[in-house]
């Protein structure tokens, strides 16, 4: 597998959950362009990722912002 951080990611358009309730019909990825930007996804049903681990990241967003990091 090659890696792909640094890589220009495929842009999207979603309907999202913003800030844990708003829904925002259209969610572009190119909005963020110029950014950092890292893509959490969780697909609940399909791993092994324990959910201390998930509020140990959490836990850790303040930094991701103080690094000027969108995290989606």
């Amino acid at each position: 597998m090659s890696v792909l951080v640094g890589k220009v990611a495929p842009d999207f358009n979603v309907k999202a959950v913003i800030n844990g309730g708003d829904i925002k019909a259209s969610f572009k990825l190119s909005d963020l362009r110029g950014k950092y930007v890292l893509l959490f996804f969780y697909p609940f049903d399909f791993t092994f990722v324990c959910p201390t681990e998930l509020h140990a990241f959490q836990e850790k967003l303040i930094e991701f912002e103080k690094r000027n990091v969108q995290v989606i």
